[in-house]
């Protein structure tokens, strides 16, 4: 890569996640400048080498902004005022900000990784290889921003998921929010009864770590993220309390029958987590001639989302004139036929191809 051809990124936000991308960035090959509001971060990004310069780049290709979820509306906005490239986030609720940041020039992210260490000096340059790194277009995202963005995303070892800003918000209550608050929770109550039994914390083993390991990661961003995302965290905590209490139940009243029954649904469920992505021949291509305008994209994604579709891979390639384009998908194959049906209903005509 020439000097010339050298890509240029700009960092808002050195943390843990930020500090992440600029690292990995960097290894790619990039040109990383970044900025925080604590100056001494600042200096050990570029003492540790995630960044090239502390500063925003008016010519980036493209920002990250890796804050509070409750700030980055308004920080996107003057971003996209400022800078003439790409702008996308990290921030774990996306709904709020999806429906605020209204510009085609803008897609929200959220890279399912992090670590239990804090700050910059937890970051890694390998913290997305083989993670999934969700993207929430909205109707206002242009197909083109989706596509390149996600290409960046790709290229630092990330497997991309597209989904409704909304969907995203309800499945990240149930496998992220809710389990770290439960871990907080479960650990409150050991530390509590710990004071009656000096042993119990020494003989927390297997289980009990494992279940508890987020409650160590860093508390200052979970206040943000519960305000901003709590209808879905409310909802997925009462429907907790209603399977503990119906667990209760089954152990007051000494059912061993619905006890077995409600722990051998678990495990099977369990057992059955995908482990990772498809294979080939488990997958299927499906292509979407679509509008070449803003939404277009968007409105294939939020009926992936509406229908429970993973999309596994994506690309748009556009027409020579300019009026259409072709949206290629990777779903697997045993949802073609709902995901083809969804789509005929809408009045776009797919084309699909088994990978197998």
């Amino acid at each position: 890569m020439t000097l010339e051809e050298r890509r240029t990124a700009n960092i808002v936000g050195l943390g843990l996640i930020g500090g992440s991308v600029a690292l990995a960035l960097r290894q790619q090959g990039w040109h990383v400048n970044g900025i925080d509001t604590v100056a001494d971060r600042q200096d050990e990004a570029l003492e540790r080498g995630a960044i090239d310069m502390v500063c925003l780049d008016r010519s980036a290709d493209i920002t990250f902004v890796a804050i509070p979820a409750s700030s980055v509306p308004l920080v996107a906005e003057e971003l996209l005022e400022s800078t003439a490239g790409l702008v996308t986030d990290v921030a774990s609720v996306k709904s709020r900000i999806v429906s605020a940041v209204d510009n085609p020039r803008f897609v929200g992210g959220h890279p399912m990784a992090g670590s239990e260490q804090e700050g910059l000096g937890g970051s890694r340059a390998d913290m997305f290889q083989g993670a999934v790194w969700v993207l929430t277009p909205s109707a206002a995202t242009a197909d083109e921003t989706v596509a390149v963005v996600a290409s960046v995303l790709r290229s630092l070892g990330a497997d991309v998921l597209a989904v409704d800003a909304e969907r995203h918000d309800e499945i990240v209550a149930v496998v992220s929010h809710v389990p770290h608050l439960t871990a907080a929770a479960l650990m409150r109550l050991a530390d509590a009864r710990s004071v009656d039994h000096v042993a119990l914390l020494r003989l927390a083993a297997g289980g009990f770590r494992d279940m508890t390991r987020v409650a160590a990661g860093h508390p200052a961003i979970w206040p943000d993220i519960c305000v901003e995302n709590q209808e879905a965290i409310v909802a997925v905590i009462d429907a907790l309390v209603g399977e503990l209490n119906r667990l209760r139940s089954s152990v007051a009243e000494s059912d061993r029958d619905a006890i077995f029954d409600s722990l051998r649904e678990a495990r099977a469920a369990r057992t059955n987590l995908p482990s990772s992505a498809p294979t080939s021949d488990q997958l299927a291509e499906v292509r979407i001639p679509i509008p070449d305008r803003p939404g277009s994209a968007a409105e294939v994604f939020t009926l992936a989302g509406e229908l429970a579709v993973n999309v596994y891979d994506f690309e748009v390639a556009h027409s020579p004139e300019g009026d259409f384009g072709v949206m290629v998908l990777v779903i697997e194959a045993d949802q073609i036929d709902l995901f083809r049906g969804g789509l005929l209903a809408r009045g776009f005509r797919p084309g699909v191809r088994e990978l197998a």
